[in-house]
């Protein structure tokens, strides 16, 4: 049984105890969660309150990762902050390298991207309040082929016309537009959601380098599938009995500036003084991707898998038939066979 590590004598052992059992916890679940999420997954066995949640975040990160207890990356973290432009050398022989592309030109079809949504009603992109969400969400968005970011709060005037943009193209297309959107419950939580347009809209005089102009998202439709909630009810998440958002402050307090404000006062008039974030989806994945793929075939439907994958099979089908036809595969496999003798 997991135990949270004391204070004094013995206090090593049992942290490296405690990372033990993390990583035993971890190898049960298939994505990876943050350290706030982590905290969900604490409170969940009863270890911890709301009120330690910054204190074991802290513990996870110094005294887990920082000190070598945890890997370093046992973590989900912010693709944002990762590195660009790292160049890892070959390992293999220039021989070797030829004749590995060799051999993906025999399978090539593995390695092209169809235009999934030709032929479809809509087009689908999805932004999520937390990676938590993102790492949960990833693979059912991976099966239908759908873009996933986290906005990280308001979200980055860069990555709303970067996803504005795809939109652009696929409305160009005459596909109808759908941003999917979960996050936390709480009163600018839902605020985000609602002004998901206004941010678009704020953007649609813009222009790109490459001449590219801005998306008008009036006839784009914003779907906020969670958390909401019936939802959190239904599938017992946790709630946090605060409104404390990220600048300190408390909106249930009348000193905030914002406290006498509708949203606010009717977010407490129907919820009252407590809030659920969207990390504690990470005690109930089933629900949550369940959650996620409703929300999907809402508008691309049941049978949408299957209509990729047939798609997929068409082209891949295509791309062996040119090979033959074009006498590629022949001239490939007799090069693979020269390099093979040379050896």
């Amino acid at each position: 049984m997991i135990e949270m590590p004391k204070r004094g004598k013995g206090r090593e052992a049992s942290i490296l105890t405690f990372a033990e059992e993390l990583i035993k916890i971890q190898n049960q679940i298939d994505f990876k969660v943050s350290a706030r999420g982590w905290c969900y997954q604490l409170e969940q066995f009863g270890l911890i309150t709301k009120a330690e949640f910054d204190k074991v975040e802290s513990l996870i990160n110094k005294e887990c990762r920082q000190r070598g207890y945890l890997p370093i990356d046992f973590v989900a973290e912010e693709e944002s902050r990762k590195f660009s432009g790292i160049e890892i050398p070959n390992e293999s022989s220039p021989l070797e390298f030829i004749e590995s592309f060799l051999n993906d030109v025999l399978i090539a079809e593995r390695y092209y991207t169809p235009d999934w949504w030709e032929g479809e009603d809509y087009y689908i992109q999805m932004v999520v309040e937390k990676i938590d969400l993102k790492s949960l969400f990833g693979p059912v968005c991976r099966d239908y082929h759908i873009p996933i970011a986290t906005s990280k709060g308001w979200s980055s005037m860069l990555q709303r016309a970067e996803y504005a943009r795809r939109f652009k193209a696929a409305e160009d297309k005459g596909l109808k537009c759908v941003l999917l959107y979960c996050g936390d419950h709480d009163p600018d939580g839902l605020r985000i959601s609602e002004f998901l347009r206004s941010n678009l809209d704020d953007l649609k005089y813009i222009h790109w380098q490459d001449g590219e102009e801005g998306y008008d998202p009036y006839d784009l439709e914003i779907n906020r599938f969670g958390l909401n909630y019936d939802f959190i009810i239904a599938n017992n998440l946790s709630w946090i009995n605060n409104l404390i958002t990220g600048s300190g402050r408390n909106l249930a307090s009348p000193s905030h500036p914002n406290h006498y404000m509708n949203y606010v006062q009717d977010y407490l008039a129907q919820v009252g003084e407590r809030k659920c974030e969207a990390n504690a989806l990470v005690v109930a994945p089933a629900q949550g991707r369940l959650l996620c793929r409703q929300a999907i075939e809402g508008y691309v439907g049941e049978g949408a898998i299957e209509r990729f994958n047939n798609r997929w099979l068409v082209i891949s089908k295509e791309i062996s038939k040119l090979r033959e036809d074009t006498g590629v595969k022949a001239s490939v496999e007799e090069a693979i066979k020269i390099i093979n003798d040379g050896k």
